[in-house]
C-alpha cells in the first residue's frame, strides 16, 4: 500500500525498523501520500485515514506554517500536532524537500525519532569524552544504523541539535540522494566488518556552498569481536575539491576554447565552458570591429561602452534571462558590470546585484524586471583583453547557485577569460588577414571569362573553410589566330603571401601566353620564375618554401587540336559529347621551383562539344576519400551533363564537397570546346615574288565579299600587303596567308620558315621603307608574332565591320 512505506533494507537480515521512525511524505500541495508505521505509533492515525488528505489536519493549529518558508529545502522546529485520541502532542520535526529541483512542487520528507535512547554509563566513559573532544566529525551508529551518538563538531557540521537527531536514520537526517548510498556503504561494513571510505555530501543545512566530505567507516565491535555499530568520521575536504574542480575547469578551458579561427564560436566556447561550472549564465560582448576582424578601439575606454553581443549560454534552455540576442549592439552606461569593468580595466565583482545595479537595472526596466524574477545576486565582470589590447567584457552572474563569487572563482574566471582572450584575439588576427586575402585574391582572379570563338567556360572559386585563402587560380586567354589558353593553378600555403605570388604567377603566365609560347616551354619559363621566387623569399643564403602546381592547355579551334602540360598539377578530365568522362593521360612533370627537370606536352584532337574540366587538389582530396575516390566522383557528376556549363560547376561542387565548406582551397575551370568551320578560313601559298602581292590582295578582297565584310576589304587589303610584302623580302619560303573569320573578327596570318622575329621601328624622314609594321599597328585592333616548329607566324586581329582608313599603297616594308 502506497500509505504504509516499506524500503528496500526492510526484511530479514536488514537492520531497519520502520517503528523507530515516524516518516510521513507531504507533496506539494500539502496533501499527506505516505504514512508509515512510525507515524502510526506517535499519532494513532492508520494509512488509510491519513493518506490522501491535508496536512493541516494534524495540526491543532490551522494557521501554522509548514515550512515557515518554502524557499528553503529543510526546516526543522517543534509543532503541536493531534493525536488520534484526541491529544495534543509537541513534537520536535525534521523536513526535507525531497528534489529541490522541483521548487514548490517537490515532496517533503517529514520525520521524528520516536527512540532516541538515553545515557548510559558507556555513554558517560572517557572514550565519550574524547569522541566529544575530537577535532573530526563523528557519529556512532548501532545494529539498526541508528544514530546514537555525535560530537559537537558533527552536530555543528549538521546544523541540526544532538538531542533530536538521536534514533534517526543517515536518509532521515540528511534527505539527500547521497545519504541513501551512504547508508549502503555503511551497511556492508555492518555485515562484512570491513572498512570502507567514500567520498558524499554530507548535512543538509542551507549552507552557502555544499560541502565535501570524505567519510570514513568502521566497524565496531564488542568484547566477543561481533560488529555492534558503525563509526562514521567525515573529513572536510572542501577546500582540495573546489581546487580540483578549477583545475579541471582550466584544462578543459585550454582543450575546449580555440578548437577554430572563428570569433563568435570561440566566444560561444568560452562561455559554454563556464556555465554550470562557474555561473548559471555567462554573456560575452566585444567591442564592434572586433567580431569582424577588425582592429579594437584604442586608449581608454570611457562610458557609455557600445559592445556586441558575441555569445552567451544559460543553464536555462533557450538562454531566456538574455536581453540581447548575439549580434545585437547595446549601450551599456556608467554603472553596468560591462562599462564599470572596462572604464576600470580590472574584473569587478557584484555581490548584491539588486542594490549595487539599482541605477542601472532602474534605466532598464526588461532587464531589471528579468533579474529580479530569476533572483539575481552576483555578478562579476571581466574584461577580455590580450596582447594589452582590450577585446571586450565577459559577465559571470549566478541566480541558481546559492553562494556569491569567491576570491578563487575570480583568479579563475580571469585564467580562463585570459585564455580565450588570446584565441579569440588570434581568430580576430586571421579573420582580418583572411579578408585581406579574399580581397586581394578576388582583385587577382578574373571577374568573368572572356567570350571567345574557341571555349565556352565557366568557373568557380571556393576559399578553403577553416585553413584561409590560399594560392588557387585559374584564368582563360584568347591567344591569336582564334586560338586560347586555359590555366589552372596552385600554390603552396595560405594566406596573404599565398595569394601574392598566386597573383605574380599569374601575370607572369599572362606574359608568357602573350608571347605564343607552347605549353612546355611556358611552364619552363614559370619554373625559372617559381625558383627566383624562393630564392626572394630565403634569408643569409637559404631558400624560401615557395612552391606551385599549374596546368596549362592552348586549344585552336581551327585545327581542333588540344596541347597540354602540367608541372605537378592533378591532369585533367575530359567528356567527349556522347562519351563517358575520363582523365586526360598528360605527363605528371614535377611541381614548379624544384628547378632543371624538363616538361612535356601531350597534343590530342577534341570533337566538338568536349567538355574540358581543369581544377584543383582541393576538389577531389579529402580526410572521407582518397584522391582516386574524388576523381571517380568528379567523372561520374561530369557525366550528368545538363547543358548548362553554370549548373554543372554547382553540381560539381555540391556533390565533392562536404557541407561545411571546402577544407581546402578550390579552383573549377569547366571549358566545351567549339569548331571553325572550313568556310570561315581561307589559306593561300605566296610565291616569292613581289609582283605578285597585287593579284593576292584582289584574291583576298573576292573571299571578302563572299564572307559579305566588304566594309572591311581596303583595311584587310592594305594589311595583307603590307605583311606579304614582308615575308617576301624578309622571309623564308615556303610562305602562306591565311583569312579566319568570325562573326567579330577578321585575322589575317602569314607564316614563313625565317624564326627571326620582327620589331616595330620608327622611318626616318628620307627612308624609303620601315614604315610597314607602323601602319599595320595603327590599321588593326591588335597583332604580333609567334614561333611556329616551322618558323614563326605574323598576325593582325581586325573587327569585321572596320572601314578602311588608307591610301591603297603597296608593300613598302
Amino acid at each position: 500500500m502506497r500509505g504504509h512505506s516499506e524500503t528496500a533494507g526492510d526484511g530479514p537480515g536488514y537492520p531497519f525498523d520502520e517503528t523507530a521512525t515516524a516518516r510521513a511524505v507531504i507533496d506539494g500541495d500539502g496533501v499527506v501520500v505516505e504514512w508509515n508505521a512510525g507515524a502510526r505509533r506517535l499519532l494513532g492515525h492508520a494509512p488509510a485515514e491519513v493518506v490522501g488528505r491535508p496536512a493541516g489536519h494534524l495540526l491543532t493549529t490551522r494557521d501554522a506554517v509548514l515550512p515557515p518558508r518554502p524557499a528553503d529545502n529543510r526546516w526543522s522546529g517543534t509543532l503541536d500536532l493531534r493525536h488520534r485520541d484526541g491529544r495534543t502532542l509537541s513534537v520536535w520535526l525534521l523536513a526535507h524537500r525531497r528534489r529541490p529541483e522541483l521548487g514548490d512542487r517537490s515532496d517533503w520528507l517529514v520525520v521524528t525519532p520516536l527512540e532516541n535512547g538515553s545515557d548510559t554509563p558507556e555513554d558517560a566513559s572517557p572514550a565519550a569524552t574524547y569522541l566529544d573532544q575530537s577535532p573530526c566529525a563523528t557519529a556512532i551508529f548501532d545494529e539498526r544504523l541508528r544514530l546514537r551518538r555525535v560530537n559537537a563538531v558533527m552536530a555543528r557540521s549538521l546544523g541540526l541539535p544532538q538531542e533530536h537527531i538521536l534514533g534517526l536514520r543517515i536518509p532521515e537526517i540528511g534527505g539527500r540522494p547521497q545519504n541513501d548510498e551512504l547508508e549502503g556503504h555503511m551497511l556492508r561494513v555492518l555485515r562484512t566488518g570491513r572498512r570502507a571510505d567514500v567520498q558524499t555530501y554530507l548535512g543538509s543545512a542551507p549552507e552557502e556552498r555544499t560541502q565535501t566530505w570524505l567519510a570514513r567507516m568502521a566497524p565496531l565491535t564488542d568484547a566477543a569481536g561481533r560488529v555492534r555499530g558503525v563509526s562514521l568520521s567525515a573529513h572536510d575536504f572542501t577546500e582540495q575539491y573546489l581546487a580540483r574542480r578549477r583545475l579541471q575547469l582550466v584544462n578543459e578551458a585550454s582543450v575546449r576554447i580555440g578548437s577554430t579561427l572563428d570569433v563568435t564560436r570561440t566566444a560561444q566556447e568560452l562561455a559554454d565552458v563556464c556555465v554550470p561550472a562557474l555561473a548559471d549564465f555567462v554573456s560575452v560582448d566585444l567591442l564592434d570591429p572586433v567580431d569582424r576582424g577588425g582592429e579594437p578601439p584604442t586608449g581608454p575606454v570611457a562610458a557609455p561602452v557600445s559592445l556586441r553581443r558575441a555569445a552567451h549560454r544559460s543553464v536555462h534552455p533557450g538562454d531566456p534571462e538574455s536581453v540581447v540576442k548575439p549580434g545585437q549592439v547595446d549601450l551599456y552606461p556608467a554603472g553596468s558590470p560591462q562599462a564599470d569593468s572596462l572604464v576600470a580595466g580590472r574584473s569587478v565583482v557584484v555581490s548584491d546585484a539588486t542594490a549595487t545595479l539599482a541605477q542601472w537595472l532602474a534605466r532598464d526596466p526588461v532587464r531589471g524586471d528579468r533579474a529580479a524574477d530569476l533572483g539575481v545576486h552576483s555578478t562579476m565582470s571581466v574584461p577580455v583583453r590580450a596582447r594589452g589590447t582590450t577585446l571586450g567584457v565577459a559577465v559571470f552572474t549566478r541566480f541558481r547557485r546559492p553562494d556569491p563569487f569567491t576570491a578563487d572563482d575570480v583568479l579563475l574566471a580571469e585564467e580562463v577569460t585570459a585564455r580565450a582572450a588570446v584565441c579569440i584575439d588570434n581568430a580576430r588576427r586571421f579573420s582580418r588577414e583572411r579578408e585581406t586575402a579574399i580581397a586581394l585574391q578576388r582583385s587577382l582572379l578574373p571577374r568573368s571569362l572572356p567570350c571567345t570563338a574557341a571555349v565556352e567556360a565557366a568557373s568557380r572559386y571556393l576559399p578553403a573553410a577553416r585553413a584561409g585563402v590560399g594560392g588557387d587560380w585559374f584564368d582563360v586567354i584568347p591567344l591569336s589566330g582564334m586560338r586560347v589558353a586555359m590555366v589552372v593553378g596552385d600554390v603552396v600555403g595560405h594566406g596573404v603571401q599565398a595569394s601574392a605570388t598566386m597573383g605574380r604567377l599569374r601575370t607572369a603566365v599572362r606574359t608568357l601566353a602573350d608571347i605564343d609560347l607552347a605549353p612546355d616551354e611556358l611552364l619552363t619559363h614559370l619554373d625559372d620564375l617559381v625558383v627566383r621566387l624562393s630564392a626572394e623569399a630565403g634569408g643569409e643564403g637559404t631558400t624560401g618554401e615557395v612552391g606551385a602546381t599549374c596546368l596549362y592547355a592552348v586549344y585552336d579551334p581551327v585545327s581542333r587540336r588540344c596541347t597540354l602540360a602540367r608541372a605537378g598539377h592533378p591532369a585533367p578530365v575530359m567528356l567527349p559529347p556522347g562519351g563517358p568522362p575520363a582523365e586526360i593521360g598528360v605527363p605528371a612533370g614535377p611541381p614548379l621551383g624544384v628547378g632543371g627537370l624538363p616538361f612535356e606536352s601531350v597534343e590530342l584532337r577534341l570533337a566538338e562539344g568536349t567538355v574540358l574540366a581543369l581544377y584543383t587538389d582541393g576538389l577531389t582530396e579529402s580526410r572521407e576519400r582518397d584522391p582516386d575516390g574524388g576523381l571517380a566522383l568528379l567523372c561520374r557528376t561530369l557525366a550528368r551533363d545538363t547543358g548548362s556549363l553554370d549548373e554543372t560547376c554547382h553540381d560539381i561542387l555540391q556533390s565533392l564537397l562536404p557541407s561545411g565548406g571546402a577544407p581546402d582551397d578550390v579552383a573549377l575551370l569547366l571549358a566545351r570546346t567549339k569548331g571553325l568551320p572550313t568556310s570561315q578560313v581561307a589559306t593561300w601559298d605566296i610565291p616569292a615574288d613581289p609582283a605578285l602581292v597585287g593579284p593576292i590582295r584582289k584574291q583576298v578582297g573576292r573571299q571578302l565579299e563572299v564572307w559579305e565584310v566588304d566594309e572591311a576589304a581596303f583595311t584587310t587589303e592594305l594589311v595583307v600587303s603590307e605583311l606579304v610584302t614582308n615575308a617576301i623580302r624578309y622571309g623564308e619560303r615556303p610562305i602562306r596567308l591565311r583569312l579566319i573569320h568570325d562573326a567579330a573578327t577578321l585575322i589575317v596570318e602569314v607564316s614563313d620558315s625565317s624564326h627571326t622575329a620582327p620589331h616595330l621601328r620608327r622611318a626616318k624622314t628620307f627612308d624609303e621603307g620601315g614604315r610597314g609594321l607602323l601602319l599595320v599597328a595603327q590599321l588593326t585592333e591588335r597583332w604580333g608574332s609567334r614561333h611556329t616548329t616551322e618558323g614563326k607566324t605574323i598576325w593582325a586581329e581586325l573587327r569585321s565591320g572596320e572601314h578602311g582608313n588608307g591610301d591603297g599603297g603597296g608593300g613598302n616594308g
